[in-house]
């Protein structure tokens, strides 16, 4: 069963969400890599607001090819977030409450999320193409000398997601893999 999702993220809807769920994510999500990152973790160092609420916010790991005339957004298919993991306690613990990326995240960032009920969504890498259709609209928020990497507020409607980890720590990662391996032991 797929479960559709509204961002910014509730508390309670992160917390009812489990690694494996499919979700249809609309909403507002926003974009940002690791040199976005790096300045808005230097901006919380020195007790300076975020350039958007953070307060149950999302954020794609994406750096978007030029839009196409007429459209939003070019290709937009998610980067490997582990170059976000320095960065993610300090952004969990203002307030945001999820992420979209590909890849394993590190130990602490999964000690975060289930300090601050926060999920993990994955997204197929390779499919930017087909990600960008659910982008209905984007505009630059801050940092445009970053040029793709720059901070953008996304519009999107039914983004396809998997919960790869979820605000109790439990990683698709890990038991996909022993799910199948318990499978194969099965057949035999």
């Amino acid at each position: 069963m797929t479960k559709r999702v509204t961002a910014p993220l509730a508390k309670e809807a992160a917390a009812e969400l489990r690694a494996g769920d499919s979700v249809l994510l609309s909403g507002v999500v926003y974009t940002a890599r690791d040199a976005a990152h790096k300045r808005l973790c230097e901006l919380a160092a020195e007790g300076k607001p975020l350039p958007f609420p953070v307060e149950g916010s999302v954020i794609y790991y994406v750096g978007p090819t030029p839009a196409r005339p007429g459209q939003p957004i070019g290709s937009a298919g998610p980067t490997t977030s582990y170059r976000m993991d320095a960065y993610t306690p300090t952004l969990l613990r203002l307030g945001e409450l999820g992420m979209i990326g590909k890849g394993r995240r590190n130990g602490e960032v999964i000690a975060a999320m289930k300090e601050t009920g926060a999920v993990y969504f994955g997204a197929i890498g390779g499919a930017g193409a087909l990600l960008s259709r659910c982008v209905k609209s984007a505009e630059l928020v801050c940092y445009e000398d970053l040029g793709a990497e720059a901070v953008r507020r996304l519009e999107v409607e039914d983004m396809p997601l998997t919960v790869v980890i979820d605000s109790q720590g439990n990683n698709l990662y890990e038991t996909g893999r022993a799910d199948y391996l318990a499978s194969l032991e099965d057949k035999n």
